[in-house]
């Protein structure tokens, strides 16, 4: 899945080295990756309160939890001695990786810092597209120009903590759609792009030994009465030396 199409609205790789120092590529099971931002980020919910934008600095994104259409994305602190957020995000497709952690944003409101988008771990397809509260999705599709994913239910903004199951539980739960610049509402299905479909394997064919369709059964015949010619000819001969 992917709006890798609309280049516009995200920050080019030249802007993301300045935005960002590289980050440190750990376990692959839960895509830790450690960022630093050199400028203030907005990011979805759920977070504590007043930790709506990140102050610049280093963090730390974790994957904790994914299933087939949605996953959950966790901000800590540099030591993860503090949980900032927990966050719904849908499954974004890239048709190249890269080998360096790839972080998109929304333009952002004019004087407002820039609202993260999706986060791309290094050398794999399949990143996190991040997605926002109904309100905001709509106040970001049309300053972008493109849609924004949304939460089309309540769900809390702000909590005390971010890490409690219940919060994780209410994200999963919740309904997703996107919403276009116009402020309608639509189905992910009508913005969201697939990934390519993979080519099927090419048919193997196998080679059976048979004969072939023009040929005749004539000369088996011929042989099996050759056959038995000679072992008639065989008993009457052994007969004969037993008179």
């Amino acid at each position: 899945m992917t709006f890798l199409r609309t280049a516009p609205i995200v920050l080019s790789l030249a802007l993301l080295g300045a935005a960002f120092s590289p980050a440190v590529k750990a376990d692959e099971h839960d895509k830790k990756t450690t960022v630093t931002f050199s400028v203030p980020v907005e990011i979805p919910a759920a977070h504590l309160k007043g930790w709506g934008v990140l102050p610049a600095g280093t963090y730390v994104f974790k994957l904790v939890e994914s299933s087939s259409n949605r996953h959950i994305v966790q901000i800590y602190n540099k030591d993860e001695t503090q949980i900032y957020a927990t966050i719904l995000a849908i499954p974004n497709y890239r048709l190249k990786p890269t080998d360096k952690t790839v972080i998109t944003f929304n333009e952002g409101i004019r004087d407002r810092p820039e609202a993260i988008r999706a986060w791309f771990y290094p050398g794999a397809n399949w990143g996190e597209e991040f997605v926002y509260p109904k309100a905001k999705a709509v106040e970001l599709a049309q300053v972008t120009k493109t849609p924004v994913l949304a939460v089309v239910a309540d769900v809390q903004q702000e909590v005390a903590k971010p890490d409690e199951p219940e919060v994780t539980a209410q994200l999963v739960q919740a309904p997703v759609m996107a919403v276009q610049p116009t402020g309608a509402v639509v189905e992910l299905a009508q913005v969201v792009e697939p990934p390519p479909a993979t080519p099927a394997a090419e048919p193997v064919e196998v080679a059976v030994n048979k004969l072939p369709d023009t040929a005749s059964s004539l000369p088996l015949i011929g042989m099996f009465g050759l056959l038995a010619l000679g072992g008639a000819l065989t008993l009457r001969s052994v007969s004969k030396r037993s008179l």
